[in-house]
């Protein structure tokens, strides 16, 4: 997810379900009222998470007119969306609910590798995601060359790829500082820094100078063309495309942002968080991957078409994969 963070660790503030005079009674109490809500709620979070971003996958596996190559890009996003459902939704509900994983290193440890292989991936397809709407409104002559199934394959690939390479580099980097202790040449929090540049800053900033040329290109694009109405009408979708994955993007700096920036205030000022605090920002975070297929759903309605069909049985009944959706 990103650089690990320290929190105040009083007993009397250790969990936010249950209070006790130690860690032996946090975890050996019964489940307050409140803690079997919350539990209610963040595994129907959850489970809205799987199930909205399935709905994504089969649309786009299944209809073929939905096999493009931005949503090709969009299929990856809602895969690494659907493992956050999966894999990083659970770790996180028994952290938050048991504080089990402050007591199991070991898990402790995957959790994040989990986190940062999702987290790195969501940000890269973003970055794929921007790189095909520039070449679709900057460039539109030479997007079917550029931007083909064969280059967004590739694409999608190296994401995953960096994504489980900078999991391995932390894990990497987490041992050496376990292990050195006072010989380390480099220090933890300059490295953790360094990594969230690399990895959260520098991409979103190139993203938003992405999308900037490309707001003002179809605005040009748009003033220009507006006495010719097919080219106008192909410009339009072009734009609605764009607007919708823009919106995805600014969601997303939404959710993750406040995370990434308490972080970096924290290695920088080195000030310690309350539980409550970072409980709250990484689920914040992570609901993210439950909103993406709501977008989706709301501003395309060949989406809303085929999550229709999926959802009454239709693609059961018969061979509906030509199916005219828009």
């Amino acid at each position: 997810m990103a650089p690990e963070v320290n929190v105040s660790q009083t007993y009397a503030d250790l969990h936010p379900c249950q209070r006790g005079a130690n860690v032996s009674d946090i975890l050996t109490s019964p489940p307050s009222t409140a803690c079997i809500l919350l539990y209610i709620f963040l595994g129907s979070v959850s489970v809205v998470t799987v199930c909205g971003n399935l709905l994504v996958i089969i649309s786009i596996s299944y209809f073929k007119q939905l096999h493009t190559p931005t949503n090709f890009l969009i299929l990856s996003l809602a895969v690494a969306d659907l493992l956050v459902g999966v894999l990083a939704f659970p770790f996180t509900m028994e952290y938050t609910l048991t504080f089990w994983l402050y007591h199991n290193d070991l898990l402790r440890k995957i959790q994040h590798g989990i986190d940062t292989v999702l987290v790195t991936s969501s940000i890269l397809n973003l970055c794929c995601i921007s790189i095909d709407r520039y070449y679709a409104v900057c460039q539109p002559l030479t997007y079917a060359t550029k931007m083909n199934v064969c280059v967004v394959v590739i694409m999608i690939l190296v994401s995953w790829g960096v994504s489980v390479l900078v999991a391995i580099g932390y894990a990497i980097a987490i041992l050496n500082q376990e292990n050195c202790e006072e010989r380390c040449i480099v220090d933890s929090p300059i490295a953790n820094i360094l990594g969230l540049i690399f990895s959260f800053y520098l991409p979103v900033i190139g993203m938003l100078c992405i999308y900037l040329k490309i707001f003002l290109v179809a605005q040009r694009q748009a003033r220009s063309i507006q006495s010719i109405k097919s080219g106008a009408a192909v410009s339009k979708m072009k734009r609605k495309a764009t607007k919708t994955l823009a919106i995805v993007l600014g969601v997303f700096l939404m959710c993750w942002s406040p995370f990434y920036l308490c972080v970096t205030s924290q290695l920088l000022g080195h000030v310690s968080l309350s539980v409550a605090v970072i409980e709250t920002l990484i689920w914040l975070a992570l609901s993210n991957s439950m909103l993406n297929p709501f977008i989706y759903g709301f501003f395309y309605s060949w989406f809303r078409s085929a999550f229709r069909m999926i959802i009454s049985g239709k693609i059961f009944q018969g061979d509906l994969t030509n199916a005219k959706l828009f």
